[in-house]
């Protein structure tokens, strides 16, 4: 049986293999998968993609199942108690970033009715593809400015293209790859 041709990247792994297969570049509009994708890519700033993957079951059950009504709530103690928390990443400021998200996502939800119809409003409700590069690279920063004038953080232009191409807003597939 000839084996699938997957993107480089996917290969180096045994966890990449199921998350490229079934979730890296498939169109998502569910909002609350949404928000929990964006914060895990603002948690790997700075680490692999690996670190956060490896992590993330305990981030779902850490932050709520990204519940952002729940998360606004949070108060010092829960603070106290995710910067103790070993499965995840025990950055005080990637922890306050996703409390602020919660608070930022809700009320872009309030002025969009959904975070989808924000969120995919930068690639006009439409997947770019691989061969548009330079554009969703552009998308990506104009992206970024806009997110953090709501307050989002950890939301720079790498982190928003990353984001791009997990939640399907771009299918960056290598063009060998039979996910393209």
């Amino acid at each position: 049986m000839k084996s699938l041709q997957r993107c480089h990247w996917a290969d180096t792994n045994e966890l990449f293999i199921p998350y490229h297969d079934d979730e890296w570049g498939e169109v998502v509009h569910d909002d609350r998968l949404l928000f929990e994708m964006l914060n895990l890519e603002g948690a790997q700033a700075g680490l692999s993609w690996l670190t956060v993957l490896r992590k993330r079951a305990t981030y779902i059950q850490a932050f709520d199942n990204f519940d952002a009504k729940k998360i606004v709530a949070y108060d010092d103690t829960k603070r106290a108690e995710l910067m103790s928390d070993a499965g995840i990443v025990r950055n005080r400021l990637k922890i306050n970033a996703t409390i602020e998200n919660a608070k930022a996502y809700l009320q872009v939800q309030k002025e969009y009715g959904s975070f989808d119809a924000y969120i995919w409003q930068f690639v006009n409700n439409k997947q770019l593809t691989h061969k548009q590069y330079a554009e969703a690279v552009a998308i990506s920063e104009v992206m970024s400015k806009e997110m953090k004038k709501r307050g989002f953080k950890f939301v720079g232009s790498t982190i928003c293209y990353a984001f791009m191409q997990a939640m399907g807003m771009i299918n960056d597939h290598e063009p060998y790859c039979f996910k393209a």
